[in-house]
């Protein structure tokens, strides 16, 4: 099987590019802005004619775009998600390939739910800002292509590779600060927020998964359980062996800052949360049901929350 895989040097596109060569009946060509890809392509810049062409010379079976941004102003993050996704189903359109498309989607898309529910594929989606927008706007572009297409709407995910601004990276990096300078007080912010995190390595088995299938629409790729950063902290610390006291700092009052982790220490007699919002717009709770993913995909999370939180503390300790 011919694949071509889109943002193969990403977080998620570096454990897709894994899963996939490890199975030796696939064919794989990455396709990137990076000087390593196969074939060095911008998806935000280039022609769906060019791009066309391309498709037609390797004539990929399955096409997997993992790429996208996540951070950035309304008009880079319509850029790079959604003028990119409409690139690429254009071009899918034009090709005598007849490639599936796999796009992977967010839960960000869903927006903020009721604390205590499960989201299913069938919710209404209200994205709570500009980054849930724009993966919006690429999965009804998808949807709406005609093209043999499925979107999975990854939650939050977590694991090897967890990136240094992300809320679980920023967690780590804040105990590795602590631990370093002999700390025994770690003051932290927002750890109220609950979230589905699921292991980039089973977001990699389902995006596998999904490209064997026949499955279409939309299929959410989470956990199926909400964990609270407050006991994520308290996971974390257990494995890194930090001994010390975990304090959450009350919000601000009037609520008017959002979730934080982590503080400054430049002014220890006032202690303050760093303003860094959850940047997924989905306010306190989100919770997938992944029912959808068992029947159609044969897929179940295998990796626990603690072993991903230990891949993430071994990774921020080796940071100098």
């Amino acid at each position: 099987m011919r694949v071509l895989l889109i943002g193969a040097n990403g977080y998620l596109g570096r454990f897709v590019a894994d899963r996939l060569l490890a199975d030796p009946a696939v064919q794989l060509t990455a396709l990137g802005r990076g000087d390593d890809a196969d074939v060095r392509f911008d998806l935000a810049t280039g022609s769906p004619g060019a791009l066309t062409r391309f498709l037609d010379a390797v004539h990929p079976g399955v096409v997997i775009n993992c790429a996208g941004a996540t951070r950035g102003g309304a008009r880079e993050l319509t850029r790079h998600n959604t003028v990119a996704v409409a690139t690429v189903c254009e071009a899918l359109r034009r090709s005598g390939c007849g490639a599936r498309l796999v796009q992977i989607g967010c839960s960000a898309e869903y927006g903020p739910s009721q604390p205590g529910s499960s989201t299913a594929e069938d919710a209404v989606p209200r994205p709570g800002g500009p980054y849930g927008v724009s993966k919006l706007a690429a999965t009804e572009l998808v949807l709406g292509s005609g093209l043999d297409a499925v979107v999975l709407r990854v939650f939050s995910p977590a694991g090897p590779g967890t990136p240094a601004g992300s809320p679980l990276g920023r967690l780590a990096e804040a105990m590795r600060r602590a631990m370093q300078s002999g700390d025994g007080d770690l003051k932290l912010g927002g750890l109220g927020v609950q979230r589905d995190f699921v292991d980039v390595r089973d977001v990699a088995r389902a995006v596998h998964a999904a490209s064997l299938s026949a499955a279409q629409g939309v299929i959410n790729i989470g956990s199926g359980r909400a964990v609270r950063l407050r006991d994520a902290a308290a996971v974390l610390a257990r494995v890194a062996g930090y001994g010390g006291a975990l304090h959450e700092l009350d919000a601000p009052p009037g609520g008017h800052h959002r979730p934080a982790i982590g503080h400054p220490r430049t002014d220890p007699d006032h202690p303050a949360p760093v303003a860094f919002p959850y940047p997924d717009g989905c306010g306190s709770w989100q919770q997938a049901d992944v029912r959808t993913a068992r029947d159609r995909l044969g897929w179940r999370p295998r990796i626990s929350l603690e072993e991903s939180l230990a891949d993430i503390w071994m990774e921020a300790a080796c940071r100098i």
